[in-house]
This record gives structure tokens, sequence and C-alpha cells, in this order.
């Protein structure tokens, strides 16, 4: 059963990637990133607001360290994610988080000054290539128009970013906290936090065609997105989590960008090319080689 949970929950999040590429073409990241996660609070805190009392003191207490992995975790991975997926695939945004076990190791080196071995300096070395191989398209004589590289890749980059951070700095959080709590805490968090940064945002960049954020179709997402990518993946995620243990269980983040691509190419009708693979099969071959005691 936990195997199944992470697989789900692994999938969800995946889904989150497709449904973000349709949504933006109908609304502004903004509006979808608050909307997001003010769903996900209320439905959080109706479900858990008992867990929350319980580990209130301790929350209190770590505060600051859950307030830096909101930031990450739930405002700067969706919505530099969502801007990105304006000028960018899908697919591609999906590659290029499959680099962030990688990234991971490499800033507990640089902060936490963990052991790396060589497998993984090998399978960051793999990772690297493979993303810089999409970068370039494949093609070498692209090096001389990096200026003018997709912003929808960079955006796309920066979500990656955004979550190997928040992995990395997961350790700082009290682990007794329950998952459930956690997870409240955080979406209430992120919401709060974004909440004023959008006012200012719309003041300046009032939001139009009102209409598109009644349609059933918007609606429809955002409830995928709150429920399915928010809720339900965190819930199966810390349930799998707790059963087989973090060590074991990690390695289903991989799933992650494997079902995102699949999605995007069975929804979206994207097209695959060359250097999709071959970036993917040096990504593959790192997280190989990181993942290898």
């Amino acid at each position: 059963m936990p195997y199944l949970l992470l697989t789900l929950a692994a999938c969800f999040w995946g889904g989150n990637y497709v449904v973000g590429r349709v949504l933006v073409t109908q609304a502004d990241p903004m509006v979808i990133s608050e909307g997001r996660w003010i769903i996900t609070a209320l439905l959080l805190l109706c479900l858990y607001h008992q867990q929350l009392c319980h580990d209130l003191l301790k929350i209190k207490k770590s505060i600051w360290p859950i307030c830096l992995l909101a930031i990450f975790g739930q405002i700067l991975f969706p919505l530099t994610l969502y801007i990105g997926l304006q000028y960018t695939s899908s697919l591609n945004a999906s590659i290029y988080l499959s680099a962030t076990p990688c990234m991971v190791l490499v800033m507990n080196k640089l902060l936490f000054n963990d052991t790396i071995s060589k497998n993984n300096i090998i399978g960051v070395l793999f990772s690297t290539i493979g993303v810089i191989y999409l970068i370039l398209q494949g093609n070498l004589a692209n090096l001389s128009e990096l200026s003018n590289i997709n912003k929808g890749d960079l955006w796309a980059m920066a979500s990656a970013m955004s979550w190997a951070c928040y992995s990395a700095f997961l350790r700082l959080k009290d682990k007794s906290i329950s998952g459930n709590a956690f997870v409240t805490v955080s979406a209430l968090l992120g919401s709060a936090i974004l909440l004023p940064i959008a006012l200012v945002y719309f003041y300046f960049y009032p939001v139009t065609n009102l209409a598109h954020y009644a349609t059933p179709n918007f609606l429809l997402g955002l409830l995928y997105i709150a429920i399915f990518a928010s809720w339900l993946s965190y819930l199966f995620w810390n349930k799998g989590i707790v059963e087989i243990g973090a060590t074991r269980g990690q390695i289903y983040t991989h799933i992650i960008p494997l079902s995102a691509g699949i999605f995007s190419i069975v929804f979206l009708h994207t097209q695959v090319a060359y250097f999709h693979l071959v970036s993917i099969v040096f990504i593959v071959i790192g997280i190989y080689f990181c993942s290898k005691k």
C-alpha cells in the first residue's frame, strides 16, 4: 500500500504540470497560485485543525524554518512554474525538475557539509549535461544564442531550484511535528504570505477577462491542483514515507517528471524531439548514480 500511495502522489504532482500548462493560457499565474493555496489551506484546516492545535507550540518554536520552507515550497516553486509554463512546454519543465535530486546533493554539500561520494559526483555531472543539452536543444551552435534563451525555460529552472531548496532545507524543521499539521500550516503560511504580494501585483496589473475565472474548465483545473496536487499528494506522500522511510521513499520523486512528460505527450500532444530523449537519458543516468549507495 505505501508504494501505491507514493506512486499516486508523484503522479498527481506530475499532472500539476499538465493542468498548469492549460490554466496559464486562461488565467494569470498569480491568480492560480493564490487560489490554489487558499482552497488547500481551507480544506486542510477543516480536516487537520485538531492536529494543528496539538502541535501548535512546536510549530511556534520552528516558525522561521517553516516560513522559509513555505516560501520555497508553497510560493516560489508553483509561482515560477506557472509563469514558466506560459512560455515553455510542460515536458521541458518536467525534465528540469528531474535534475533536482542532483541539485539537492550539491546544496547539502555546500550548506551542510554532507559527504558526497564519487557516484554522487558522477550523477551530478550526467544530470548537468542533460539539462545543458536540453537548453541547447541538442545543437552546440545554439551556444551563441544563449542570450535569446526561452524565458519560460529560465522560469522552469527557477522552479526546479526552488523545489531543490525546499528539499534541502526540510531538515531544518522539527521532525516531531506531525506531517498533517506541517502541511496545513505550510498551506496557511503560503496563502497568507502570497496574499499581500498578489494584491500589490493586481494593483499594477489588474485582472482582465474575469469571465475566464468562472468557466467550468478553469474551476475544475484549479480544484485538481488544490485537491490532488496540494492536498491528496501531500497526504499520500506523508503516509507512504511514514511506513517505508524517507530514504526509500525519496526515489519516488523521480516519477514526477516521468508522469508529467507522459501526461504532456498524451493530453497536450506535445511533440517529442530527439534532444528531449537524449537529455532524459543523461538525467536518468545521473539519477541512477545519485541513488546508488
